[in-house]
């Protein structure tokens, strides 16, 4: 039976879904597999350690039918999640995807890096902001208030783990997300030479005005 869409926890089931959008959403908000040779190592830095780590700080919007259509995930704090990720998720993956010998050459090589630098996330700009996250939506359900609903999902369950804010790197040229996170709160946090990325942060207090 067909129901409305609707936030729910993830489950398990939920996991090929889960990787197919972390792929499709990675580049810029679109597609990355015309431009990564192996674009699973997208899930693998970016959606499924979350999963792995903390999967009750992880939410899907179900499409009415028992699809996950979009997701939102992240840690409560990320200097614990740090020391996770390099103790019980790198070993996992780090077959799957050595590290490069010497500077990244191609795109994939550049995830790579990420993927074994986790002590990339501590940043000390984004210290009063303990928690960070990620959102991804398919882009058929963008623009009609799911993104809204995935969020205010997340920060009520920050807030109710007493956790005060958030943060989120985003890539600056991506102005469609940088305009949804500014609607929802969010303010830019400056942090020298961030590269190719903001960082954005909001409070987990206020959500009724999500």
């Amino acid at each position: 039976m067909t129901s409305a869409p609707a936030v729910r926890l993830y489950r398990r089931e939920d996991h090929a879904a889960l990787h197919d959008i972390c792929i499709r959403t990675a580049h810029n908000g679109g597609d990355s597999r015309p431009v990564y040779m192996d674009p699973d190592i997208f899930p693998a830095t970016f959606a499924t350690p979350y999963v792995h780590l903390e999967p009750e700080l992880t939410f899907v919007l179900d499409d009415g039918e028992g699809q996950a259509v979009g997701y939102i995930l992240g840690t409560a704090n990320t200097t614990a999640f740090v020391g996770e990720f390099r103790e019980k998720w790198l070993p996992l993956v780090t077959d799957r995807f050595p590290e490069p010998i010497g500077p990244p050459t191609t795109p994939d090589e550049t995830i790579i890096e990420l993927l074994h630098h986790p002590e990339r996330m501590i940043v000390a700009e984004l210290a009063s902001y303990p928690a960070h996250l990620h959102i991804d939506l398919l882009p058929a359900w963008q623009g009609k208030g799911h993104g809204r609903a995935l969020m205010r999902s997340f920060l009520q369950a920050l807030h109710d783990r007493a956790v005060p804010s958030a943060h989120l790197a985003m890539a600056s040229t991506n102005t469609p997300a940088r305009a949804f996170y500014d609607r929802l709160g969010f303010h830019e946090i400056k942090v020298p030479d961030p590269g190719p990325v903001t960082y954005l942060g909001r409070t987990t207090r206020q959500l009724s005005n999500l």
